[in-house]
């Protein structure tokens, strides 16, 4: 998986690497400067190389840096560029400095006015190299004014790349900070980021500002212990089709064995009429490899779960007090709360199973928000096996001041971690922008967004699909492997909607895994 790193990380980074006299930072800006003209040049190939006019729009710092080493490059192939700096170029940065030097031998340097930079005949690109990974503030107006403009959305045929990330981002939390009474965001068609993409690009409002995202080698070292900082963020991704991630984590893919070798998940139901989310959670459990699944209901809608149920087992339960009857040493997972409705029996039946510390054990829906009132309950119970998988409503319930937290544009990384850490079992935060993390701090992050974007998942029931997919994933694994198996079930889940499309309802979700495990097979 690729590691997603923070503004402070890239920048401790790029000091340590220039430090140590691996490279300079001058050949860093370079290469920066090359890699999104190279990356404009691949997504746009009707540009020529020449008789193009690009607007290089450059900031005080850095990322203007890489802005007027666009411009040259630009030149050199036949562009007619205007390049304009907001800030004082005497206070730019050495390196910066330098490049805007070099440029300014080729061609003038406008000191930034938004009125003549409106006013001015269009270009065929723009380039945003004001703010990068840095800025967390909101945009000064001026900046805003122009990179904002309607002008550039309404004529359509003016192309615009990002150095970094469109200015006003924070590349931390995905968040743009705002101006009291104001609402503007600076977008691209094209972002250009370096070394590694940051969480930035993929939470929150990341992926709807930056268009198309591209990563850019510019020859950073990556440290051998990085992969295993608990503070990295991982990306969840397919990155080499060549691996066997994720099907190698599924059990009955080592083969060998019967089917209590791979797991037997216990998946509890609500009652009459209630049922559905159960069933939808137990034929997830059962497609992703657990060798049998149960689901346990209430007596009164025994009946009508069997008029539904083939090779899922079916077996009546009361209450927690029947748990040590129906569920003996070889139930290797529970699943609990979907459709099992908020109730004082729910809360009772997950302490109960949470009792059983050895088991794998996924918690969403009802199994969470029946400790809205009593969170600590809840927490004093959970142990490493376990997984949470609210969505942010549930999530804001059981974490009043960490949901108020996101609110208020707080990195949803840091507060899953914190989540995790108080809870004390793995937390999986759903969303677009799907986080996970484990109490010890490692966290990833899958985002459907930009080639994964699966809108159609917004429908009843997909969460519950999740919940039996991680179940039916992890069951036969054991804790040690738990933070993967979540993963991978996260990413099958975006995977399966993907591969449906158009039309989605959640029933087809468990129904169109094996396709999806084919075509990883090849």
């Amino acid at each position: 998986m690729n590691m997603l790193l923070t503004s402070a990380q890239m920048r401790a980074l790029e000091r340590d690497a220039i430090d140590r006299g691996t490279v300079s930072g001058v050949a860093l800006m370079e290469r920066a400067g090359r890699g999104v003209v190279d990356a404009v040049l691949a997504e746009w190939p009707d540009f020529g190389a020449e008789g193009q006019r690009a607007l290089v729009l450059c900031g005080p710092g850095n990322n203007g840096g890489d802005g007027f080493v666009i411009a040259r490059l630009l030149q050199a192939r036949g562009w007619a560029v205007h390049v304009w700096l907001f800030g004082d170029a005497g206070r730019l940065p050495g390196d910066a400095r330098r490049n805007h030097d070099l440029w300014a031998s080729l061609g003038p340097v406008k000191p930034w006015d938004a009125e003549a930079i409106l006013s001015g005949s269009q270009p065929d690109l723009i380039v945003d190299a004001v703010f990068g990974i840095g800025l967390t503030r909101p945009l000064p107006g001026v900046v805003a004014q122009v990179l904002c403009a309607e002008r550039w959305q309404q004529e359509g045929a003016v192309r615009r790349v990002a150095v970094d990330c469109p200015s006003g981002l924070n590349l931390d939390t995905g968040t743009v900070p705002q101006m009291a009474g104001e609402e503007a965001e600076s977008r691209a068609d094209l972002t250009v980021t370096f070394h590694r993409a940051k969480p930035g690009h993929y939470l929150g409002r990341g992926p709807d500002l930056c268009g198309a995202l591209r990563v850019a080698d510019i020859g950073l070292p990556v440290p051998l212990g990085a992969v295993r900082d608990p503070e990295v963020v991982r990306l969840v991704d397919r990155p080499d089709p060549r691996s066997d991630w994720p099907l190698g984590l599924i059990s009955k893919a080592r083969g060998g064995g019967h089917k209590f070798n791979h797991g037997h998940v216990m998946v509890f139901a609500g009652g009459v009429g209630r049922g559905g989310a159960g069933r939808l959670a137990a034929r997830a459990a059962l497609r992703a490899g657990a060798g049998l699944v149960t689901l346990l209901c209430p007596p009164a809608a025994l009946q009508e779960n069997a008029c539904q149920l083939n090779a899922i087992m079916l077996q009546a339960i009361r209450g927690p007090e029947e748990l040590g009857e129906r569920a003996d040493t070889r139930v290797s997972g529970f699943c609990l709360g979907p459709g099992m409705g908020v109730s004082v029996r729910t809360r009772d039946m997950v302490l109960a199973v949470l009792a059983r510390r050895d088991t794998i054990t996924v918690l969403d829906a009802d199994a969470l928000s029946s400790f809205a009132d009593a969170p600590e309950a809840l927490f004093a119970a959970c142990h490493p096996r376990v997984v949470l998988t609210p969505h942010e409503g549930e999530f804001a319930r059981l974490f009043p001041d960490l949901g108020a937290a996101v609110r208020m544009e707080r990195s949803k990384v840091e507060v899953v971690r914190q989540a995790a850490e108080r809870a004390g079992c793995i937390m999986l935060l759903k969303g677009a922008d799907t986080v996970i993390a484990a109490p010890d701090g490692a966290a990833s992050l899958h985002a459907a967004a930009y080639g994964r974007s699966a809108p159609w998942l917004a429908t009843a029931g997909a969460g519950d699909v999740l919940a039996g997919l991680i179940a039916g994933l992890a069951a036969p694994q054991g804790a040690g492997a738990l933070m993967e198996m979540v993963e991978a079930a996260a990413w099958l889940h975006v995977e399966c909607a993907r591969r449906f499309g158009p039309g989605l309802i959640a029933e087809d979700l468990p129904d169109i895994l094996p396709r999806v495990l084919q075509e990883l097979q090849g």
